[in-house]
């Protein structure tokens, strides 16, 4: 595969040592066995590797690797059911497994839900490798991965897919094989909500379900959040992704519940859904289980990677330390006592971003940044963009669950890149199921008089519901009537699309970095295709988005 990290201090694929490093299964408390359908071949041959294979958080040095296997017929994920499993795994430098360069193995146990992470280190920077699990007699699919940069290299360009939100009964996951089909991704970023936590029907279906997800309530104990992770992990789309290129993945509410925050959230009942605290807990758990990320602080997702010279890339947790959201017209939402980052993880990022040596700055950021407000939403293609987004339908509309939630704590970033006049920095963004391209005004009031303190790219939903979906006209109509509504109130935003399920392609050279956003023919089609939309880029020293016509 043709390298994407241009250095010009070379790519060497040649090994190093032989690394033999030892994984320790994630951890787990037991669940009981519930009931739920078994994955698609889970009899016809035991040990197996029915989930794919995965890898994540790239290092110059190292990479996570992830699977799950299947030890027995029985043993279907969030059972608590199957016996111990020795798994084992080889790195190699080419396809054909040959050249091995690192191997190691773990036992797959039922308390952790027969998960397996491999830490892989010792491997060269910027440069491919091939993986494989075996248990058994059984080999997984080989697949993909790739190193950073060396933290001093001098990188000329890097390109990263770019996705969030996808609903499994909303749709199929054709944005994650069209992703999986360029082979020219050094990584892919997931900004949150990989899973939905409702019921069958109950979250943006408007009475049609795509396909059934599992199980079919709304997931609450650890064994339900297993279940649903492995269900997703059945996705053909989703493995291909993943055995193509590494993730780099942070959470958002759904992994939990719908507009969580640290001491709750609004799709949770107190009591009769058991506790917030154990249901967390529960998420966390399954998460980290499911996914090839390393917790960083505490059993968050909030961390740094760095590629070379050109880029780092801070990741946020924007739900564990959150304040509860308040209701519009409280007056609250200026409150300095109130945070949607929490202090340390805020103090974290501004340190990040203050000492950073790199040309770009990435911020991998759940929920939209830069402000949002409209005044009266009377228009009756306009109603559904306040329902979609939680706002009142006249009078002013604030997304009290985005940054504009929690004013001081966004306040007090911008006024930090501002006055010690960092450049170069992007906020990506999911989250809101369209897609945006913004600057980020340290006063949205005055802007463009005022100045920009970063630029910001967000992209759609892979499936999730936008606006279109929801007043049932056809694609395109509805943004037609509110982008110039948006934009109009809102000075700072060059282009919104409320309509379309894709994904973005993120290029970065050290002139420019630049969004390209592809869109699905039909995200209720196995078989959609894609096509690209629109591009804009942030042209270094600049702080401010512009349209290209030049997609990469």
């Amino acid at each position: 595969m043709t390298s994407r990290y241009r250095s010009t201090e070379g790519n060497s694929l040649s090994p190093r040592r032989r690394t033999v490093v030892k994984a320790a299964a994630a951890t787990a408390v037991l669940a009981g066995p519930i009931a739920a359908a078994l994955p698609a071949r889970a009899a016809a041959q035991t040990p197996a590797f029915l989930h794919g294979v995965a890898s994540g958080d790239p290092l110059p040095d190292g990479i996570l690797l992830w699977t799950r296997v299947t030890p027995t017929a029985e043993a279907i994920p969030g059972s608590g059911l199957g016996p111990d499993t020795a798994v084992s795994w080889v790195v190699a430098t080419d396809k054909a497994l040959t050249n091995v360069v690192a191997s190691g193995s773990t036992t797959a146990t039922a308390a952790a839900d027969h998960t397996v992470k491999a830490d892989i280190r010792g491997l060269e920077p910027a440069a491919d490798y091939w993986f494989r699990f075996s248990a058994g007699g059984t080999d997984s699919p080989v697949a993909r991965t790739r190193t950073a940069p060396a933290a001093d290299a001098t990188v000329s360009g890097l390109r990263f897919g770019v996705v969030s939100c996808a609903n499994w009964e909303a749709g199929y996951f054709a944005s994650y094989r069209h992703l999986a089909a360029r082979g020219d991704l050094d990584a892919w970023l997931h900004l949150g909500d990989y899973i939905y936590e409702y019921g069958t029907g109950d979250y943006g279906t408007r009475g049609t379900v795509v396909r059934q997800h599992a199980p079919t309530h709304e997931i609450l104990t650890l064994a339900d959040y297993r279940t649903r992770h492995g269900k997703y992990k059945t996705d053909p789309d989703l493995q291909a992704l993943h055995a193509k290129a590494p993730v780099i993945a942070i959470w958002d509410d759904h992994e939990f519940a719908n507009d969580s925050w640290s001491g709750g959230a609004e799709n949770h009942t107190e009591g009769a859904e058991g506790t917030w605290t154990a249901r967390q807990a529960a998420a966390k758990q399954a998460y980290f289980e499911w996914m090839p990320v390393r917790p960083a602080i505490a059993g968050t997702t909030y961390r740094r990677l760095r590629f070379g010279k050109l880029a780092d890339l801070s990741l946020l947790d924007l739900r564990s330390f959150r304040s509860q959201q308040v209701s519009l017209g409280s007056g609250s939402v200026d409150d300095p006592n109130r945070t949607i980052t929490g202090r340390a993880q805020l103090d974290w990022l501004k340190s990040n971003l203050t000492g950073s040596d790199t040309t770009w700055r990435l911020v991998g950021n759940s929920v939209m940044i830069s402000p949002f407000a409209v005044g009266s939403l009377s228009a009756d293609l306009l109603k559904p963009l306040a329902k979609l987004l939680g706002l009142p339908q006249e009078g002013l509309a604030v997304n009290t669950d985005q940054w504009d939630g929690y004013t001081d704590d966004r306040r007090e970033l911008l006024a930090h890149l501002r006055s010690n006049a960092i450049r170069n920095t992007v906020f990506l963004t999911g989250d809101i199921h369209m897609a945006w391209a913004n600057d980020v005004p340290v006063d949205a009031g005055t802007y463009p008089l005022s100045a920009s303190a970063a630029t910001e790219f967000v992209v759609t939903s892979v499936t999730s519901d936008n606006l279109d979906d929801i007043v049932k006209v056809p694609e395109g109509l509805v943004s037609a009537v509110a982008a110039p509504v948006i934009q109009a109130a809102n000075r700072h935003v060059h282009w919104v699309d409320t309509d379309r399920h894709g994904y973005g392609v993120l290029d970065i050279t050290a002139d420019r970095a630049q969004m390209d956003y592809y869109v699905l023919s039909d995200r209720t089609k196995a078989d959609a295709t894609s096509s690209w939309t629109r591009s804009y880029r942030t042209r270094s020293g600049t702080q401010k988005a512009e349209r290209t016509y030049d997609p990469v």
